[in-house]
């Protein structure tokens, strides 16, 4: 292939360099196969420790290949860290769902005494921010035990560190020491994920306040917060504080839950604010520390102090130092997402070779179990036991606010865009059963199902609000995976009683018809 070089001076890349830039992608990789030791060579390389990464790195070491997964965890503004599992384990989904669940049973207190239940004394009871946190912490720190068991019982070498392109298969490895070591891979994974956003240009912002990636790690309690964005974290960040007893106040910049059905949006921002959030709208100005520790915050048409300040306007791509435009890796412009679909795989990057899951990849939802999905069955291709690939269309979701909301499929928005005059919309207000006896107000709780107009009326969404509406969506959805969901289907289903779940299945008003949607019999 190099008639020109002597077998001894293949290690010499500094030689071998210009001529392999040269040649083609696979002579690249044979000589970089020849110049690295088989210690350092991998069949894949996985840059990311989080649940997409994880779940890739392990199918792939099932399927008999040597893999190493990367992962390092720069310090949050507030300096905040944690270990292997990604933000899902560590400053996501699962605290934030144990929360969550602080707060709900907090509710349920109040309740209780509808249902029989006394207390020994008159006393309301009292929530511990620190007792919440430790528990919180030590299940973290349990589960970021159980991803570095799961990876050496599968073989997987866990390298706690950096990863930095240097061209399609060198990977330099910068560990908290500062050292380095090249490693070589036929195949890398990007699953960095993302990391929230600041406001840089606002004077006191980001050193004075916090984000998603300290709250839930928070050894004192957070006090009077105030929440800033409109994203699903704020939204829920806002939800459970108030829950639990702060003064919570959530400020919009823009609209509530962009992206999502705003009809629902709307519902769970007046719940929020039914629940004792207060709601203002505007863009902070800037953020003070005084004398005693708080901060002062002012916006357009007001100002506050407050014991803590969220940021929670949104994420963004989490590849910073990872080399990827100096090797030609295609990134979007204004989002920082790698750009996949090329060779007509979603998660194939411009570089043969290399690949993105999870919340990185442009355009695909930023979820758990969508990357954990995908991150599976690319290892399956990789390795040629499956075909299969990820299908990012009907996936479900779920916004954790004090009354949830869970959604497949289209928003009425994206329906009506997609189909013009051509959808009919199905929905009801009901009342929970649980909530009769103490009396809980039901105003915002709310199903809609989206239908095309013509027959058989396939399914195209369903959105609902109320109490654990996830465990309820979730078999809908995996219905409408089938393709053969209609309105008859649904209506001709029985439903089990009494059960929030069989308010879908008893749907009969549209929208267009102009009737009372509440439901006002058992």
């Amino acid at each position: 292939m190099f008639p020109c070089l002597r077998l001894s001076s293949l290690c010499d890349l500094h030689t071998l360099q210009p001529i392999i830039s040269q040649r083609s992608f696979i002579c690249q990789q044979l000589v970089q196969r020849y110049c690295s030791s088989k210690a350092d060579q991998y069949d894949l390389v996985v840059i990311g420790g989080g649940s997409g990464g994880l779940a890739c790195s392990k199918e792939a070491a099932i399927l008999g290949k040597k893999v190493a997964v990367l992962d390092f965890v720069d310090p949050s503004s507030q300096g905040t860290t944690w270990g292997l599992g990604g933000t899902c384990v560590n400053v996501g989904c699962i605290p934030k769902k144990l929360m969550h669940q602080a707060a709900i049973l907090g509710h349920h207190l109040k309740e209780a005494t509808s249902y029989g239940w006394t207390y020994p004394s008159n006393e309301p009871a009292t929530h511990d921010w620190s007792v919440l946190v430790e528990n919180v912490t030590n299940y973290i720190k349990s589960l970021n035990f159980g991803h570095r068991t799961a990876l050496m019982d599968k073989n997987v070498q866990y390298i706690n560190a950096k990863g930095s392109l240097l061209d399609g298969n060198r990977i330099m490895t910068i560990n908290k020491k500062n050292e380095k070591k090249q490693i070589y891979a036929d195949n890398i994974v990007i699953a960095t994920g993302m990391r929230p956003k600041t406001i840089q240009e606002v004077p006191g912002m980001t050193e004075n306040s916090i984000t998603s990636d300290d709250i839930f790690w928070l050894n004192k309690p957070p006090g009077k917060t105030l929440v800033i964005g409109g994203s699903y974290v704020a939204l829920e960040c806002a939800g459970f504080l108030s829950g639990l007893g702060y003064d919570t106040t959530l400020m919009l910049r823009s609209i509530p839950l962009r992206g999502f059905d705003q009809q629902m949006a709307d519902l769970v921002l007046r719940h929020l604010e039914h629940s004792g959030v207060h709601i203002v709208r505007g863009t902070p100005k800037s953020n003070t520390k005084q004398k005693d520790g708080r901060l002062e915050v002012t916006w357009q048409s007001g100002s506050d102090v407050y014991d803590t300040v969220l940021l929670a306007i949104g994420r963004e791509a989490n590849t910073k130092d990872l080399g990827i435009l100096d090797i030609g890796v295609d990134v979007d412009q204004n989002t920082g997402h790698i750009v996949g679909g090329y060779g007509g795989e979603s998660e194939r990057t411009s570089i043969p070779n290399i690949y993105a899951i999870g919340d990185i990849l442009h355009g695909r939802p930023e979820l758990t179990p969508v990357a954990i999905q995908a991150g599976k069955l690319l290892a399956r291709r990789l390795y040629g036991t499956s075909l299969e690939a990820m299908d990012y269309e009907l996936i479900p979701t779920t916004v954790f606010t004090p009354l949830e909301y869970s959604c497949a499929g289209l928003s009425e928005e994206e329906a009506e865009s997609r189909f013009p005059d051509e959808i009919e919309v199905y929905h009801s207000y009901y009342k929970p059963l649980e909530y009769s006896l103490p009396h809980t107000s039901s105003e915002h709780c709310y199903i809609k199902v989206v239908c095309l107009r013509q027959f058989p009326h396939k399914v195209i969404g369903i959105h609902i609000t109320g109490p654990n509406s996830g465990e309820v969506l979730q078999g809908f959805a995996v219905a409408m995976r089938t393709d053969s969901l209609t309105l008859q289907v649904l209506q001709s289903s029985v439903g089990i009683h009494p059960t929030t779940a069989e308010e879908l299945v008893k749907l009969h008003i549209t929208k267009r018809s102009g009737l009372d949607p509440t439901v006002s019999e058992c």
